[in-house]
């Protein structure tokens, strides 16, 4: 079986702390052997763990900011420029043979989020919905994601958001193993979902630190 956190940000993200490195140890640590890294619009990180990372399955993602919301794009093979519109977006994943992932749609304390009305009218491109973010402050919205998903027929995903660390793993799914992109899609139909979510201390810690300059030094 695979526990795979579907949603993780490495040091190539502006706002993380994560090496390469620290997460091939603490995913050692807390078993977690399949991972999707979605950097906030790049490839980099993703493709530097998949080539090191002998241990771990690395699914190659971005997390894109739209025009109107964060889409995570999965199974890439290049870099999709962000600030494109949904529609966009989208079709530049497909061009890839790419999977579309919605992250932490009702999380009302983040800017990046798509306007319900606005996330109805793109159900139909969507594959996987984010029903647990570890980082989601508010239980709701997690529980509205969940009820969004079902409601419209869509998979289901979870994912740490992990920025360091000590969050990394803190949500993942666990299915079975899988090669293609059409195996994952059919194996995450029944999958279980774990999560707990991270606390609010360490996220403040750490925008503290990001805007004081001393992501490098952290060591979190």
């Amino acid at each position: 079986m695979f526990r795979m956190d579907m949603h993780v940000h490495t040091e190539f993200s502006p706002d993380a702390f994560l090496s390469l490195k620290t997460i091939v140890k603490v995913c050692k640590a807390k078993g977690i052997n399949c991972l999707a890294v979605t950097d906030h619009d790049t490839i980099k990180g993703a493709r530097q763990l998949q080539k090191m990372a002998s241990s771990l399955r690395v699914i190659i993602g971005e997390e894109i900011e739209s025009t109107d919301g964060e889409i995570i794009g999965l199974f890439l093979k290049a870099e999709i420029s962000p600030h494109l519109s949904p529609e966009a977006t989208i079709s530049e994943i497909r061009k890839q043979g790419g999977i579309v992932y919605i992250p932490h749609p009702f999380a009302s304390t983040r800017k990046s989020i798509f306007r319900k009305a606005r996330l109805a009218e793109l159900t139909g491109e969507i594959d996987i919905l984010e029903v647990f973010n570890s980082r989601s402050l508010c239980r709701a919205s997690n529980r509205r994601a969940l009820e969004f998903a079902l409601s419209n027929n869509l998979l289901c995903g979870a994912g740490s958001d992990a920025h360091s660390r000590l969050e990394l793993g803190n949500a993942y799914v666990e299915l079975k193993k899988f090669e293609t992109k059409d195996d994952f899609l059919k194996n995450l139909k029944k999958a279980k979902i774990w999560g707990q979510r991270t606390s609010l201390l360490i996220r403040v810690i750490m925008n503290r630190m990001v805007r004081k300059g001393l992501r490098r030094f952290s060591g979190v």
